[in-house]
């Protein structure tokens, strides 16, 4: 029987067709082979955090791999065992650059150790070194403040977590540590309607000398941008470098809604003054995080395509559109509900080929993998209401 083949080139074309491919393989049990991995970038193949990903889910699966190597364009992926037959519950990673996005490889693991529980109940601890302020790639503060709590109120998915020590890709060479991770099998429901903004939350990771400008700063942009909003400074650190500058916002509305905007750099020298540049920065980040509230929905651009996968997995309906013109999440679960099976016009089956639906193209081609490897999953609306397929182990 031939492999299910993905072509790497397929919509976002990077890494995020790899680490889902491949985790949604290992979960289900099933062959894939990948081609033209990363195809769209301007480095491509396989890079340092995908092959730790992958090594690790070969050895937990005890899967026939072919092509496995950093900078290799193809890979055969075959597991032969579940992730229930998980017998180690310490895992512990260390990818070869420092450098390399230890989100992005949790991104790759997580999914698959969900569904590694044992008979005892035991909780899987997951230690990983690497970066954990890397540019293009999640912040832990996303992970800590966003993710994982979309994933606690909306999929029943409890992870305790810690970091230990961050890891930079600016700057002085340094890896980042995490700590435990436990989960709980995940439950599908809607998420909440948004409200007003109620709070901006703010973590400022830049060196000391620089704090106090940047609070006022911020301060003084979300005021204007957010008025009514408190402003919570939930982090201030001392980066030690002004190679090494990292501002991450959220927005939490009434509801528990959260969106988020960040930037990691190195401090300019273009500017007149140090306070200048600060001010630009502030305002740049501030008016980004305004946009993209305002697009309307419940979720923003990151959170939106990596919470595919958990939709896709879970047992009944779950909606998080992100786009003023779709249908609000709560009204859109309880139509799409009371019409199954009744032929109703308001259900629009979307084909699944290709890259489909609103939002992003992460989120679009997210949507394909999982369909993919998943073919039972059904996705409407242009993808904003999806019937997961209750992915249960015996």
């Amino acid at each position: 029987m031939a492999l299910p083949l993905l072509d790497g080139t397929t919509g976002e074309g990077g890494g995020q067709v790899v680490r889902l491919a491949v985790c949604l393989a290992a979960l289900t049990s099933q062959p894939i082979r990948i081609t033209n991995i990363r195809g769209s970038r301007s480095k491509r193949g396989l890079k340092s955090q995908h092959f730790t990903a992958i090594q690790w889910l070969a050895q937990a699966t005890e899967a026939d791999v072919e092509g496995l190597g950093v900078g290799s364009h193809t890979l055969t992926f075959s597991p032969r065992r579940p992730p229930t037959e998980l017998l180690q519950r310490n895992v512990r990673i260390t990818p070869q650059s420092s450098a390399s996005s230890i989100l992005l490889l949790v991104q790759a693991l997580l999914p698959f150790l969900l569904f590694a529980g044992n008979d005892a109940g035991d909780p899987i601890e997951l230690s990983l070194t690497g970066g954990t302020n890397v540019s293009f790639s999640p912040s832990y503060e996303y992970f800590d403040q966003v993710f994982l709590p979309a994933l606690e109120e909306s999929f029943g998915v409890k992870v305790e977590r810690e970091l230990r020590q961050r890891g930079w890709s600016l700057g002085p060479q340094s890896r980042g540590s995490g700590g435990k991770l436990s989960f709980i099998p995940p439950r599908p429901r809607a998420s909440s309607e948004p409200h007003q903004v109620k709070v901006i939350h703010a973590s400022i990771v830049v060196p000391e000398d620089a704090h106090e400008t940047l609070r006022q700063a911020v301060a003084h942009h979300v005021n204007t941008l957010f008025p009514g909003s408190e402003v919570n400074f939930k982090i201030v650190e001392d980066s030690k470098s002004d190679a090494r500058w990292f501002i991450f916002l959220v927005a939490e509305s009434h509801s528990g809604s959260r969106w988020a905007a960040d930037v990691i750099c190195s401090a300019s020298k273009k500017y007149r003054s140090r306070d200048d540049w600060i001010q630009k920065v502030s305002r740049t980040l501030c008016q980004q995080l305004h946009t993209e509230v305002h697009v309307g929905g419940v979720v923003d651009e990151h959170l939106q395509d990596q919470l595919v996968c958990f939709q896709a997995l879970c047992d009944g309906f779950s909606s998080f559109p992100r786009d003023e013109t779709s249908e609000g999440p709560a009204d859109a679960v309880a139509s799409i509900m009371d019409s199954v099976g009744l032929g109703d016009s308001r259900m629009r089956r979307e084909k699944t080929h290709e890259p489909f639906g609103h939002g992003s193209t992460h989120t679009k081609t997210a949507r394909w993998v999982a369909a993919e490897l998943l073919p039972k999953v059904n996705f409407f609306n242009k993808g904003d209401l999806v019937q997961g397929v209750g992915m249960a182990f015996d």
